[in-house]
């Protein structure tokens, strides 16, 4: 089981702790977290049954102890609503110019400025299918949803991400033909 649990934590501990850190928007809480997860997994992998992959297990119990988390907190409404912290973000770009990577800068600060206004669950799916990278089959899996249920809310959140970042792209001034939200 040690071997098994080792190689989990290596391959996974990292995306995991991303999907948490931007679920509750603080890295302290978020390393917490990813501690309660693997918890979980030590404590239930015997009666893990592989009818989906590790990873997607993985997501289904951090999104559980987010859940939990909220759930704990008192005015957990007002965390979520927390502000992001610019200096960790990270852009997932193989090899970007300097234009781009500014550009790419701005624009994902324009998309966590605007999840803000998502729900916990739009939020949960736009982390697992954009930053996550999750196939629509896989993010079901980890969320326990249908892949009805994750279309439906991915187009919803797509929906509200766009109309709130051509508010803000319109209060800066800018042309909102650059806001481009799609899959």
């Amino acid at each position: 089981m040690d071997s098994v649990f080792d190689e989990l934590y290596q391959k996974y501990h990292h995306d995991v702790f991303q999907f948490l850190f931007y679920m509750v928007r603080n890295k302290e809480h978020a390393e917490d977290l990813v501690q309660e997860v693997y918890i979980r997994v030590f404590k239930s992998y015997d009666r893990f049954e592989g009818k989906s992959s590790e990873k997607t297990w993985l997501y289904s119990i951090a999104r559980n102890v987010a859940i939990d988390f909220f759930r704990k907190q008192k005015g957990w409404k007002e965390r979520i609503l927390e502000k992001f912290d610019w200096s960790t973000n990270q852009v997932k770009d193989e090899y970007p110019i300097p234009e781009e990577m500014t550009v790419q800068r701005e624009e994902i600060k324009w998309v966590y400025r605007c999840l803000q206004y998502c729900t916990m669950d739009q939020r949960a799916v736009i982390i697992l299918r954009y930053l996550q990278d999750l196939s629509i089959t896989e993010t079901a899996q980890a969320l326990g949803w249908t892949e009805s249920k994750v279309k439906t809310t991915q187009h919803r959140s797509l929906k509200i991400l766009k109309r709130h970042m051509e508010m803000f792209y319109e209060k800066e001034g800018l042309s909102s033909e650059k806001v481009r939200v799609e899959r």
